[in-house]
């Protein structure tokens, strides 16, 4: 379910056969052959590594295929703790949602509301768009990860080893985009952008007056048990069992491959700092679609959609994308890319069944595939 989600917007996401590792697969579970296809292809076709995990009424299934590191050889693991990318948005619209519910904030309350001043100069005018703009990316406002001079210093080879360890604000993130006039009026288009998601956790925490991080933390990971999953802040490294982390650092999918694994994920702030693994996010937006994390009127709102320009079997919601597969079947979800890492995560509209899949290379591979794999079979 890609739609153009990821953080690393510098980085040709194509596919390669570069690097192609062996698709050695290893499986828990019997029984969805078609996905097992499709993640080994992705590994034939120049991902390292990938896993994956399915939910349905027959249990938990998990796979992987080739390397989590490409010098020792080591394989992936089911249980890998990996960079989610922007599946980070889905947590912090459940969270927003749930404020609503409870009558702490609207919706329809204009970001400048909760964030006085933060949005402004160059047309930019946090007056005109509402929250719910936000989290339907109708806001207008520019996509800071699309601007050129960010783009250098986090997403290219010499300034990534040079800015890698970086802590950024949420602040500076925002300002980055309002140097920049909007995309469109607010509520005229729909355009992606990662800054509608840095000021909703900064919403957050103007209500709660905890952090996006805590909130998400209270009121999702620790209610659903989510062991696997955490929001590291400014922590530079990942959770053990993990996999390395690999990039072209490159506007190509050609040249050398670096190893990405390490990085300050404040670049990503609540747009996509989250770290977590298949099964959990399986059991998040299992949970989700169930209804048990948000009430009858917040989930329709959630799942009220606009069109997304040039993908018609796809629309937006409040942090969840909702696609037509090519078969027909109807999911829900969201995919997600950052340095080294793309993720992709749906359910069916009854929660009853649910996939994720992580490969651990940010330039090639088609997690779409996985995702077609596993609903619609072979």
């Amino acid at each position: 379910m890609h739609v153009r989600t990821t953080l690393v917007g510098a980085t040709a996401l194509v596919l390669s056969a570069a690097l192609a590792a062996p698709a050695v697969a290893a499986a828990s579970g019997a029984g969805h052959p078609a996905t097992r296809t499709a993640v080994e292809a992705a590994v034939e076709g120049g991902v390292p590594g990938a896993t994956v995990t399915a939910r349905d009424s027959h249990g938990t299934w998990s796979a992987t295929a080739g390397v989590g590191d490409l010098e020792t050889g080591a394989p992936r693991s089911p249980a890998d703790r990996y960079r989610v990318g922007s599946i980070t948005k889905t947590f912090v619209a459940t969270v927003l949602l749930q404020l609503e519910a409870e009558g702490r904030l609207s919706l329809d309350d204009t970001v400048d509301k909760w964030l006085p001043g933060v949005v402004t100069g160059n047309g930019n005018d946090g007056r005109r768009i509402t929250v719910r703009q936000l989290l339907n990316h109708t806001s207008g406002i520019f996509n800071y990860t699309n601007d050129e001079d960010f783009g250098r210093a986090y997403f290219l080879k010499d300034g990534f080893f040079r800015h890698r360890y970086d802590t950024l604000t949420p602040a500076g993130l925002v300002a980055i985009a309002t140097k920049h006039e909007p995309v469109f009026a607010p509520g005229t288009g729909w355009a992606y952008s990662n800054t509608n998601y840095v000021l909703a956790g900064m919403v957050i925490k103007a209500v709660t007056g905890r952090s996006y991080a805590e909130e998400i933390t209270k009121r999702v990971i620790r209610p659903l048990r989510l062991t696997g999953t955490s929001l590291p802040g400014t922590r530079t490294t990942l959770p053990r069992p993990s996999s390395r982390a690999y990039s072209k650092l490159a506007e190509t999918a050609a040249g050398p491959t670096y190893d990405v694994t390490t990085l300050n994920p404040s670049l990503a702030s609540s747009a996509g700092e989250m770290i977590s693994t298949s099964a959990d996010l399986t059991r998040f937006y299992e949970a989700l679609l169930r209804g048990r994390l948000l009430a009858p009127h917040q989930l329709k709102e959630m799942k009220t959609t606009v069109p997304i320009p040039g993908a018609p079997n796809a629309a937006y919601g409040l942090g969840l994308a909702d696609l037509t597969l090519p078969c027909g079947v109807h999911v829900w979800g969201h995919d997600g890319g950052i340095h080294g890492s793309s993720s992709n995560a749906a359910t069916t509209a009854d929660g009853r069944h649910a996939v994720a899949v992580n490969f651990n290379a940010d330039w090639t591979g088609d997690t779409d595939a996985v995702i077609d794999a596993e609903f619609c079979g072979g």
